[in-house]
């Protein structure tokens, strides 16, 4: 294959950086895009890079540009995880990992001579807030709390690139679903055990989002120049937090009679339950839908049958 770039449009196989390479997406991500023929380098931490790997110091210190050199693309994951208690120590990290560590990248892409023509950049669908019912698209305003707040921020961060006439698309990620980890993961053990149930009222929306759409919409973007900006990347069909619990009690052939009540999710995770675990927002894949992304898996017990399948194999 021939790799053809410019700072607009890319095609072809590509020389492509990647952040967070070792998370739940990254770790997915790099193998499938090397078996498709792209050139992928993993921007790793300096204190663990390895042999062909750049290294970078986030979130102060964005990596070399003379080292970034040749990249057609870049894919941005890294950030601090979210799922735990709170602290004021845990919310400057999680903020300066995502802000701070998105502003030094797109700061050293702005200085390179030959910049990439694509900064594909995760971002949240908790940049909407807790919404209650409201369908949500790209073009929403921003909601309130912390995580909104952050997620206003990290995008923002990116500006420098954008100046630079990269174009940025911010992916605004749903709850990523996979059978080897991440929330799934978390949620597996009490619901084989039969003891999984709605979350407070249950009636808070969950924006949930297959792992394999997640590739397959970073390749989407990876060569559609029209996709720019906010992205939602979540399934067309979000479910509140009963059905999501009753459509994994299902799969998995249990009861789904237990609940956390609201006090008991602010008393073990504070904070972090009134965000995540209580609050919710309903989100639509709007560009994603225009531009013609077909979702593989568009509704959550499909989703479900094959993730949990697949990690079983």
């Amino acid at each position: 294959m021939v790799s053809r770039r410019s700072n607009s449009i890319v095609t072809g196989a590509l020389n492509i950086l990647v952040t967070g390479s070792g998370g739940l997406v990254g770790s997915a991500l790099m193998p499938r895009l090397a078996e498709q023929g792209h050139c992928v380098r993993p921007l790793t931490r300096a204190a663990n890079a390895r042999a062909g790997e750049i290294s970078w110091n986030p979130p102060s210190e964005g990596p070399d540009p003379a080292l970034l050199e040749g990249m057609d693309a870049v894919i941005h994951l890294a950030g601090e995880s979210i799922a735990s208690r709170w602290t004021e120590k845990k919310k400057r990290t999680i903020r300066e990992s995502r802000v701070r560590g998105t502003g030094a990248l797109a700061a050293s892409l702005a200085r390179m001579k030959k910049p990439p023509a694509v900064l594909i950049s995760a971002s949240a669908v908790g940049y909407y807030g807790d919404r209650g019912d409201e369908i949500l698209r790209e073009d929403s305003p921003p909601g309130d709390g912390f995580l909104a707040e952050v997620c206003r921020q990290w995008e923002t961060a990116a500006e420098p690139a954008s100046q630079k006439g990269i174009r940025v698309v911010h992916l605004r990620l749903g709850v990523v679903l996979s059978g080897r980890g991440g929330a799934l993961g978390k949620m597996l053990l009490p619901f084989k055990m039969g003891i999984g149930g709605r979350i407070g009222s249950g009636r808070q929306y969950m924006s949930w989002i297959a792992l394999e759409d997640v590739l397959q919409i970073i390749q989407f973007a990876l060569t559609l120049d029209s996709l720019r900006g906010p992205v939602n990347a979540a399934a067309p069909n979000p479910v509140t937090n009963e059905e999501f619990a009753k459509t994994l009690g299902r799969v998995l052939n249990r009861p789904t009679f237990f609940s956390m009540p609201a006090f008991a999710a602010r008393l073990a995770f504070g904070e972090m339950a009134e965000a995540v675990l209580l609050g919710g927002a309903r989100v639509e894949p709007a560009k994603l839908i225009r531009s013609g992304y077909s979702f593989r898996y568009p509704h959550l017990e499909g989703a479900l049958r094959h993730l949990l399948e697949d990690a079983h194999r």
